[in-house]
């Protein structure tokens, strides 16, 4: 037999759980609304390629906008059908990054390569620091997704760069706190090195480097060679260093 509440308890349990759902939603969409990631994709004719990026974020975050600098062929609508936003425009990496992340909804900004999938396990990490809010900006090891000994060796070489330089580069991809990128004045309109114009700014001592891995394609380095891609890239580094013009060395990048 199944004993009657009295009016009393009938108004405890009605305050405890009124109480309770009250308190649970408005922490968990406060928690949410504060680290809601968007993430800002620039592409130009990578076509399906995009889609193991798209997968790696696809049900972790909300908003995915795909920036695009003028594709010819299936990568826009690929894009439209993956529910992401698209924006197009002008061609330059640098533009099409400032101009996604002014569509963008979420307090936190992520900013990615198409060509590149975050490991699993990527959130809980950049949850715990977007929880910790340190005013720095955070950025993924680098890999490339080649089983040869040539790859390691590049990742070691970029290992280097970061921890002696702290100096990583876009394929790592950038998660930054809306009012910090603004705070930087977000991307410059350059089409080559925006990524390092913007580290630089953020400086080594708002620097965090996670542990999960951001993995790239190699296919730049399939195709220009191991040795030959990681040479010219140090080279136009050096080249951006001494002054001369992104617009420039990105006619020299291809």
């Amino acid at each position: 037999m199944i004993k009657k509440r009295t009016k009393q308890e009938h108004i405890t349990v009605f305050y405890l759980r009124h109480f309770r759902v009250i308190k649970t939603e408005t922490s968990g969409d406060k928690a949410i609304k504060k680290n809601r990631i968007s993430v800002v994709i620039p592409t130009l004719n990578v076509g399906v390629g995009i889609r193991p990026t798209l997968e790696s974020i696809t049900g972790l975050v909300n908003d995915v906008v795909v920036s695009d600098g003028g594709s010819s062929d299936c990568t826009v609508n690929f894009a439209h059908k993956s529910g992401a936003k698209v924006v197009r425009g002008a061609l330059g990496r640098g533009r099409q990054l400032h101009r996604g992340s002014e569509v963008t909804e979420g307090e936190w900004l992520l900013f990615l390569h198409a060509d590149t999938v975050l490991e699993e396990g990527w959130l809980e990490e950049a949850q715990n620091f977007m929880n910790a809010d340190l005013g720095k900006a955070g950025v993924f090891q680098f890999a490339l997704n080649d089983v040869r000994w040539e790859a390691r060796i590049i990742e070691k070489g970029v290992s280097l760069r970061c921890r002696y330089l702290a100096l990583p580069y876009g394929d790592q991809g950038l998660l930054i706190s809306r009012s910090f990128y603004e705070d930087l004045g977000g991307f410059k309109p350059i089409p080559l090195f925006e990524d390092v114009d913007i580290i630089r700014r953020i400086g080594r001592q708002r620097l965090v480097f996670f542990k999960n891995r951001a993995v790239t394609s190699a296919l730049s380095y399939q195709t220009n060679g191991f040795y030959f891609r990681p040479i010219k890239n140090l080279m136009l580094l050096l080249l951006y260093y001494f002054g001369v013009s992104p617009r420039y060395l990105a006619s020299l990048y291809k």
